[in-house]
């Protein structure tokens, strides 16, 4: 059986597009359906045996097994430079048909089709492909994905709904993410209330967790302009906190794991030898840290650098003072890939346990 198709915006980056959509791909097809994904408009590309796709692309090519075709999977790449070029000579660019091209074989060949958005609603709307434009393309209907809250949700919802109001797009409903799961029945209940009176389905409500917020140890090194030089082989080691160097203690030992050690080259060994000695006289078992940065100039003894082989601990070196490092790291911008196999498994989690995928299902 053929079912409408679905495009999944968002109410700007970030707010959860590929982890809702990673999870509404993996429901369809333990449903049994024949699922197609396509990211019609990237920004971020891949080269990947010469052809060059979007990123998120990738992803769902290796979580649902197909073979790239740029035209069919990712029609449009408005990279550096595009908008410009559009601009300039408008007349040589027909996204619209490339759109089309793609919505065609899709919906040619799949039960139903899943169409990533970018970025925004409004992304895109330079080449006349915000998301709204582009869904009414696909003749898809719309889930909307939003952050949790009530008063800054309904606001985003009521801006962000108006553009595909004014592309006559259908919106199916709404995902609200990343609730704190003390506040999801509060916020559940008060959405669902100004939802019900713009005629919008709540399609589910998803509690935050925490664990899709942790980067890897490779996010880090960039982030800090720093180099592996030790143990680069486990630069997928993911990190939950940061441990500052002159915080050590008991507690944060036995009461954590994969922390990342951030501390100046000159104390290292010095902390290296307190972590040691915690250890040994408090029977620790397991040691929390997932890598260590040292930050700055200076020597490392080999009696760390035994310490560091011995636990596989991936070393970063950086120029960086500590407290740099720290305000680098906080800003760094995690998304799921497929370094991120356990994102990957709990994003589709979250969704099939809180998502009405029968809401979903709407027949052309």
């Amino acid at each position: 059986m053929k079912y409408k198709n679905i495009y999944v915006a968002a109410s700007s980056q970030h707010v959860g597009k590929t982890t809702s959509t990673l999870g509404l791909v993996s429901g369809f097809m333990k449903r049994g359906l024949n699922v197609g994904y396509c990211k019609p408009v990237g920004q971020k590309s891949l080269d990947i045996n010469n052809l060059i796709v979007d990123k998120d692309t990738v992803l769902f090519a290796e979580l649902i097994h197909f073979d790239i075709i740029p035209e069919y999977h990712s029609p449009v790449i408005l990279g550096k430079g595009a908008t410009e070029a559009y601009l300039d000579n408008p007349e040589e660019f027909d996204y619209e048909a490339d759109v089309k091209i793609a919505q065609r074989h899709m919906t040619n060949n799949y039960d139903i089709t899943v169409y990533e958005g970018t970025g925004h609603p409004g992304v895109g709307s330079v080449a006349n492909l915000n998301n709204a434009q582009v869904a009414r393309h696909l003749d898809a209907s719309v889930v909307m994905v939003v952050e949790g809250g009530i008063g800054s949700t309904v606001d985003m919802l009521n801006m962000c709904t108006a553009l595909f109001r004014e592309e006559n797009v259908p919106i199916i409903g709404v995902i609200v993410n990343k609730v704190l799961p003390e506040k999801l029945d509060k916020v559940s209940n008060y959405v669902t209330k100004w939802l019900d009176k713009h005629d919008l389905p709540l399609l589910g409500v998803i509690p935050y967790d925490q664990t899709l917020a942790y980067p890897l140890i490779r996010s880090i090194c960039e982030s800090v302009n720093g180099t592996i030089i030790y143990n680069a082989d486990y630069d997928s080691n993911k990190v939950s906190g940061i441990l500052a160097g002159s915080l050590i203690d008991l507690e944060k030992l036995e009461n954590s794991n994969d922390q990342l050690l951030v501390v100046a080259s000159k104390s290292l060994d010095e902390v290296i030898r307190k972590i040691n000695n915690l250890m040994e006289n408090h029977n620790i078992p397991e040691l929390p840290l997932s890598g260590i940065v040292a930050t700055g100039q200076g020597t490392i003894a080999g009696d760390t650098l035994k310490f560091v082989e011995k636990h596989s601990l991936p070393l970063i070196r950086t120029h960086l003072d500590t407290y740099g490092c720290v305000v680098k790291i906080s800003r760094i911008e995690v998304k799921i890939n497929l370094k991120t196999p356990w994102k990957v498994a709990k994003a589709i989690q979250l969704i099939s346990e809180n998502v009405d995928f029968d809401k979903l299902l709407v027949e052309p």
